[in-house]
């Protein structure tokens, strides 16, 4: 099934998406007149009324895999092992039926966003429920808002024209932001190459150094074994010839020194360099070994999610009935986080690290987590070292994220100890 834009599209780069034009929509989105204002009585619009170009919108956006899993698993309409991407594509099939599949799927859909339908009941007019839809948007709470907004009577077809258009554009959103870390990725690489030919050709340059100071002491000592032999001297000018043979040799050999000296200090100096740059290259190398290990993982959840029946393609790892502490990062993240984290079927929960939400609301939340994660480039120090302590009182796992992205996320959510959680919980 091709993506249409919805905020779970992770790691899909724009190429894998099918594109939809959304002035190409046909005019009846829906299946019922424009909404007049609320007065009385009112019916909310059910999912199979809606055209079947937003039912996968709906679904990718307004359920995680694991509630979707669950539904389907009631109707007994999908095997125990499909994939991910195979149960997305036979609920957008059901949704546009008007049974009990289609219903199951609008009943799962109002009892995950309850509270939203709730919020936007308030709405009697189309730019009230306008109002709330962009209120919701610029929190980054999309999947209970899309909902609500859809389904409300007061929607009109232009109001739910324009939710589309923008639920869909999220995912371009997304594609942007991952081709900033492969082009991040190229930039280490390169510095990584530099730093590697500048270190050759000093090392080539202090060699050449070391064999011509040392071919220097060779010819110094040939030359004086040369011009004894040659003019060995008689027993009455002896101690004349030596002391001039000392004298020159003390010159040549004080010049040497100097010399000596100044490559010793080169070399010193060339020393600390090389440990500076040896000491940036390896960090540049773990931050490559960081940041391919994280594209190996949107690529894998790219496949699962994109290709059709491809037994080679492993899934995205799961987190059933795990609970996350997520400390700090950037609020307007929280949201695709924490749709990462119920995508795969966990539960997502965020302190902001101290900048509106205090300290002290850590415990609470770590006694619920079952693991602590935080970004080392985006958290105070405090924060940081709070979030460890109650850990290890508490022996609980927690793991430093490499930065605020997703896919730093997604990367920590493969890890062993990740998964051996899921595997304890079930």
């Amino acid at each position: 099934m091709s993506m249409t834009g919805s905020p779970r599209t992770d790691a899909i780069p724009a190429s894998h998406r099918r594109t939809i034009d959304i002035a190409s929509l046909p005019a009846a989105l829906v299946v019922r007149s424009d909404a007049q204002p609320v007065a009385g009585p009112v019916r909310r619009t059910k999912i199979w009324e809606f055209n079947t170009n937003l039912h996968c919108s709906i679904i990718g956006t307004c359920l995680s895999t694991a509630e979707l899993r669950q539904t389907l698993k009631k109707l007994g309409l999908v095997p125990p092992d499909s994939t991910d991407h195979e149960l997305h594509g036979a609920a957008v099939s059901l949704a546009g039926r008007h049974d009990k599949a289609g219903k199951l799927l609008n009943k799962a859909l109002d009892e995950r966003h309850r509270i939203s339908i709730n919020q936007f009941a308030k709405a009697s007019t189309d730019e009230a429920v306008r109002s709330f839809w962009r209120d919701a948007v610029r929190r980054g709470e999309i999947p209970g808002a899309y909902w609500a907004t859809l389904t409300h009577p007061a929607a009109t077809r232009a109001l739910i024209r324009d939710a589309f258009g923008e639920v869909h554009m999220l995912s371009h959103l997304v594609g942007a932001a991952n081709r900033a870390d492969i082009r991040r990725l190229c930039q280490l690489e390169e510095e990584n190459a530099e730093l590697r030919a500048r270190l050759d050709r000093q090392q080539a340059a202090f060699r050449k150094a070391v064999v011509t100071r040392d071919t220097t002491i060779q010819e110094l000592r040939q030359a004086l074994a040369q011009q004894v032999a040659a003019d060995p001297p008689t027993s009455g000018d002896h101690n004349a010839v030596l002391k001039q043979l000392a004298a020159d040799l003390e010159r040549r050999l004080a010049a040497e020194t100097r010399r000596s000296a100044a490559l010793s200090d080169r070399l010193t100096s060339a020393q600390a360099t090389i440990a500076d740059e040896r000491s940036a290259r390896m960090s540049a190398e773990r931050e490559n070994a960081a940041l391919r290990g994280e594209l190996e993982i949107v690529e894998t959840s790219m496949h699962a999610a994109c290709r059709d029946g491809a037994d080679t393609v492993p899934s995205r790892a799961r987190l059933d009935g795990i609970t996350l502490l997520y400390v700090g990062g950037r609020t307007h993240h929280v949201a695709h986080l924490r749709a990462i984290a119920e995508d795969s079927g966990g539960t997502l929960l965020h302190h902001d690290g101290g900048i509106e939400h205090h300290l002290n609301l850590l415990a609470g939340l770590a006694s619920q987590a079952d693991l602590v994660v935080f970004p080392v480039d985006c958290i105070s120090h405090p924060a940081a070292q709070v979030a460890k302590q109650l850990c290890r009182q508490a022996g609980k796992r927690f793991i430093p994220l490499r930065s605020a992205s997703a896919t730093s996320l997604l990367a920590a959510l493969q890890r062993p100890e990740v998964t051996g959680l899921a595997d304890a919980a079930e």
